[in-house]
């Protein structure tokens, strides 16, 4: 089974957008053919991202959407995470690479181009990161 790590925006196109580029990835998710993955800290991040006016949930959407992902992703502790050998400048997407780095082998599926530009040096640690919706049927 594939362990993947999605990053905040990959979870908004999958809860929030329905994006049909995703639908696959969602559907995937949903029969368990993948394992998912947060920590207490990404899930943390997303509740406040779809708390924002700009995503326009009420409060009874936001619990919905946050406990669908609750009912889907594996926990992990943060405080178990391995520090990864590549640094991120924003803390707040390092603990998406720390998360891939501690569960290799991983694919971590991100549109943040901080995370993706260690994609070549990750690939060398058995963490493929990738903003290819697709990587499931390569």
């Amino acid at each position: 089974m594939q362990t993947i790590v999605f990053d905040t925006n990959v979870l908004l196109d999958l809860f929030v957008f329905n994006d049909f580029r995703a639908l696959h990835l969602k559907q995937v998710l949903i029969e368990g053919n993948i394992e998912a993955l947060a920590t207490q800290s990404t899930l943390e991040e997303f509740a406040d991202v779809i708390a924002r006016p700009l995503f326009s949930l009420d409060e009874a959407q936001q619990g919905l959407t946050l406990n669908k992902w609750l009912s889907l992703a594996k926990v992990f502790d943060d405080q178990s995470l391995i520090k990864a050998p590549w640094v991120c400048q924003d803390p707040d997407d390092q603990v998406f690479l720390d998360l891939a780095y501690t569960v290799k082998p991983c694919i971590l599926i991100s549109k943040d181009n901080e995370v993706l530009r260690f994609a070549n040096q990750s690939a060398k640690e058995q963490v493929l990161i990738t903003a290819d919706y697709n990587v499931l049927s390569l």
